[in-house]
């Protein structure tokens, strides 16, 4: 059942103004309108790239956005700053209104847009409480029913009598999300404000939003710039940039593909011309970086019993006894599985001046089916980056279809990263 219908949403905001504009804009607007005319000013706006100076004091914050949310259903969405998500979670919450476009949504909305939304800053955390609870609609018995469940998660119980105002960001939003996710709505809604919170709470609210999704049947819309909450949280995944729909996709999918566009490099191989500024550096030069099988056929996708072979071709301008040149293996979403690194002292090959190719094995990785990187590490070892991972390495993009060996019963992705071959003896 659909719970959220959103048709041809834009949103046209005036840079530089508060509000719509001048008075003549505001009349000129209505007098368009009386006679059942487009609004003059539509016409006149751009896209919202912030990096770029635009000719028009108009810009379009979103721009004929389209979608549709399940209920059960917890849609991840991502982009860059500035592509217009919170711009599209206020408008869901009715926090603000669409210049166009019109949005159907069944069922109460409970919103997390930033911290200590909704509160009163004048008001304890317990009057806030039954404050937001009358605002969704609920009564007062309904509230107390479940106010001992919601100041347990939050644990601020001892600041419970005590004005918000003097609660720190991190309290705030431990009692401003557990009034949010425990009191009766149908769709929850989370902008980035998780990540004001500790490791232990971030990890709590995930679980929570998970439950409620799972077993309540509510709906969650869920923002956020950590990739690996996104993808274990989200059943379907919105990339948006520069106000529009970049695509709806899988989490694992999406992600490796955001990733991807978002260095500038091709996911599946690299040349010399690829690499541009990252190979100027004194000590190493990149001349090609691919995958293929122990044939030598270059491959993207792998069965999980495979040897992957990673093919380097790059040029040593200045040798060093300290020089390092490695592969480190990453799920899509950003999650470390090993490092490997080439040492003079313990290896064959050997990093002097001039031109080399290397082959790096990796052997019998019992991967689960889904989406992986490999980032090339190159370094002084415990002195300088040169390709450092997560940073400005150059990776590439693979995927390790349905394990092998599983029987007909393994009829979905089993969970975690790994599917080693565990025997169990009585």
């Amino acid at each position: 059942m659909k719970v959220i219908k959103a048709e041809n949403i834009s949103k046209l905001y005036r840079l530089g103004q508060v509000g719509t504009g001048s008075m003549f804009h505001d009349v000129n607007r209505w007098w368009h309108t009386m006679r059942g005319k487009e609004d003059p000013y539509l016409r006149v706006g751009e896209i919202n790239d912030r990096t770029r100076k635009g000719s028009s004091h108009y810009v379009w914050a979103l721009k004929d956005i389209d979608f549709e949310v399940k209920q059960g259903e917890v849609l991840g969405i991502i982009g860059r700053n500035g592509a217009g998500k919170s711009t599209l979670l206020k408008i869901l919450s009715r926090t603000t209104s669409p210049t166009t476009g019109t949005i159907k949504v069944k069922g109460r909305i409970a919103s997390l847009l930033e911290v200590g939304t909704g509160f009163h800053p004048e008001l304890s955390g317990r009057d806030n409480i039954f404050m937001n609870g009358t605002i969704l609609g609920m009564t007062r018995a309904e509230i107390k029913s479940r106010f001992d469940e919601i100041v347990e998660f939050a644990g601020v119980e001892r600041y419970l009598d005590t004005p918000v105002k003097r609660y720190s960001s991190g309290m705030y939003l431990r009692l401003a999300f557990a009034v949010a996710a425990h009191l009766e709505s149908e769709i929850l809604i989370v902008d980035e404000v998780l990540a004001v919170g500790d490791y232990e709470f971030q990890k709590k609210c995930l679980g929570k939003m998970k439950d409620v999704s799972e077993s309540q049947g509510r709906t969650v819309l869920f923002v956020s710039h950590n990739m690996q909450s996104v993808a274990s949280l989200s059943s379907r995944l919105l990339i948006m940039n520069n106000g529009l729909v970049r695509q709806f996709s899988d989490p694992v999918e999406g992600i490796a593909c955001y990733h991807q566009e978002n260095t500038g490099f091709d996911k599946n191989s690299y040349s010399g011309s690829s690499i541009g500024g990252l190979g100027d550096n004194d000590y190493l030069v990149l001349n090609e970086y691919y995958l293929c099988d122990e044939s030598g056929n270059r491959k993207t996708a792998f069965s999980n019993n495979e040897t992957i072979v990673v093919n380097l071709n790059f040029n040593i301008k200045n040798s060093d006894p300290l020089l390092t040149v490695g592969v480190g293996l990453y799920t899509a979403d950003g999650v470390n599985l090993f490092w490997s690194i080439h040492l003079e002292e313990d290896s064959p090959v050997s990093l002097h001046q001039g031109s080399h190719s290397i082959k790096i094995l990796v052997r019998d990785l019992c991967l689960n089916e889904g989406n992986y990187k490999i980032e090339l590490i190159v370094a002084l070892h415990n002195k300088q980056w040169i390709y450092r991972p997560e940073f400005n390495a150059p990776y590439l993009i693979f995927s390790i279809f349905r394990p092998s060996g599983l029987r007909d019963i393994w009829s979905s992705k089993r969970q975690g990263s790994l599917v080693p071959n565990v025997k169990y003896i009585k």
